[in-house]
């Protein structure tokens, strides 16, 4: 599975570093251990060209591909951090539109709910999340969405019936990707790759 991680200037560092941590860990495990996956998976990072890409910390960050010479995507994941560029980029936009109907499941990291929701993949109703923080933000940004605190991801299906997650803030996005590795590859994968993290994961403690 090719696994997308959209990058920007100003995104949260660990929003995209957290998931990238778990998909290669996964595909570590599975070349390690010998277990059993229905998929292996391949993380590609995306930005809209191949300048390095400022973190919000500070930290610079080099993209595989550019939105435009990626190989197809199974499963895109949207960080968040701050995102008023991202969010008034209409190239971003319109790609989102045009990749979304071919993948398997769409996702976003904290404040990247804001970016999907701009495009219009988060249909008016849809019960969603963000950071804390941002809560109120995205009520009044869109609101026909249903936006819910508390859980830290919550799935849905995108406008265009794509499966689609949605995180709360920052660390979320680790519990997110350990729960997008255990729906494609099954919980045992899941649960090897949050020991190899250390990382105190289980699936049951994080269905919203």
């Amino acid at each position: 599975m090719n696994i997308g991680l959209l990058m920007f200037d100003d995104m949260e560092l660990l929003d995209y570093a957290g998931p990238y941590e778990v998909f290669t860990t996964a595909q570590r495990m599975t070349t390690r251990t010998g277990m059993a996956a229905a998929s292996g998976f391949e993380v590609i990072s995306l930005a809209a060209t191949m300048a390095p890409v400022r973190a919000r910390a500070g930290l610079r960050v080099l993209p595989d591909h550019t939105l435009e010479t990626h190989p197809p995507l199974d499963v895109l994941v949207v960080p968040g951090g701050v995102v008023d560029g991202v969010r008034a980029d209409h190239a971003v936009r319109d790609w989102l539109r045009r990749t979304t109907p071919g993948l398997r499941a769409l996702a976003s990291v904290c404040t990247g709910a804001f970016v999907l929701a701009d495009a219009g993949l988060i249909a008016p109703g849809t019960r969603c999340t963000t950071h804390w923080e941002d809560l109120d933000d995205l009520r009044r940004d869109h609101p026909a969405l249903d936006v819910v605190g508390g859980p830290r991801w919550i799935a849905a299906r995108s406008a265009d019936s794509v499966p689609l997650w949605t995180s709360a803030g920052i660390a979320a996005g680790i519990d997110l990707a350990l729960h997008l590795v255990a729906t494609f590859a099954g919980p045992a994968l899941a649960q090897r790759t949050a020991r190899q993290m250390d990382y105190p994961w289980t699936e049951e403690a994080s269905v919203p």
